[in-house]
């Protein structure tokens, strides 16, 4: 039996359609994240804190409970590039296993992997100190003031997402992701009191980097390729990855006190860890 010819076209254009799909719309723009600087510069202090053993940043960082001399600091990173940076809900990439996020069972929600890198150098020697954060969860904060570019004032994503819990995590454009200083993990353990070797008083370097470039492993996926410099991978899109570093020079004193030393000197000090 013959089909009808209105049948017949629309088969024809189903198959048509399955073989040479019609090109989706390209998102207009591309992120382009860097480390706010200034904030770095003013928001920093070297004191001595309790740290009980119920603190997420102890369980994870791997901290003796008690009293740790310690340099907490606020990172800041925008979004200046002229597109928004989305990633949606955490569970969708979790169930997709792209590796993404994982979930950190002491703040019961997800952490994006690998989104920032902060290192505390000695200029001398080149030692290099790991901070105790491990886990980022990607939302607008606040809007950036230095921003150039063409961009509402909403807040697109706000919500970090748990098990069943949907979120919506990224950055807008013109909007910056802000860990300040008071939340878990940012800080940098400064007498030993997290396995590595003790950080003697003297001149550092604060170095912050965004989306920080990685070699994949064996079996690990290349998601975005540094085009300046070969072999090297990224987790996110951007517009230019050689804007994605930002540091400051800091003194380290020989006993800072309760009260502390730097910009952030006579804060309170914190009974509970906010939850990031």
């Amino acid at each position: 039996m013959r089909l009808p010819i209105t049948t017949t076209v629309s088969a024809l254009a189903l198959t048509i359609g399955l073989l040479f799909p019609a090109p989706q719309p390209a998102q207009a723009g591309t992120p382009d994240l860097i480390v706010d600087q200034a904030a770095l510069r003013q928001n920093w202090i070297v004191r001595v804190e309790d740290f009980p053993s119920n603190f997420c940043s102890v369980q994870e960082g791997g901290i003796t409970p008690g009293e740790h001399t310690v340099l907490r600091f606020t990172v800041a990173t925008p979004n200046i590039g002229d597109a928004d940076l989305s990633l949606g809900d955490p569970n969708a990439h979790v169930a997709a296993g792209d590796g993404l996020y994982e979930f950190a069972t002491c703040h019961q929600h997800y952490h994006f992997r690998h989104y920032a890198l902060y290192q505390l150098i000695d200029p001398a020697t080149g030692q290099v100190w790991r901070a105790a954060k491990r886990g980022f969860c990607m939302i607008d904060i606040e809007k950036f003031h230095d921003y150039t570019g063409d961009a509402d004032n909403k807040r697109h994503f706000a919500s970090c997402g748990a098990v069943g819990i949907p979120g919506n995590q990224g950055i807008s454009k013109g909007w910056s992701d802000v860990y300040v200083w008071k939340l878990g993990g940012q800080y940098f353990v400064l007498d030993g009191g997290d396995g590595q070797v003790p950080v003697p008083p003297g001149n550092y370097i604060i170095r912050i980097t965004v989306n920080p470039g990685y070699i994949p492993g064996p079996g690990e996926p290349c998601r975005y390729a540094d085009p300046n410099h070969p072999g090297v991978c990224h987790q996110l899109p951007e517009s230019d990855y050689e804007n994605n570093v930002s540091q400051i020079s800091i003194t380290i004193p020989d006993h800072p006190g309760r009260q502390g030393v730097g910009p952030l000197k006579d804060q309170s000090q914190i009974s509970a860890e906010p939850i990031d």
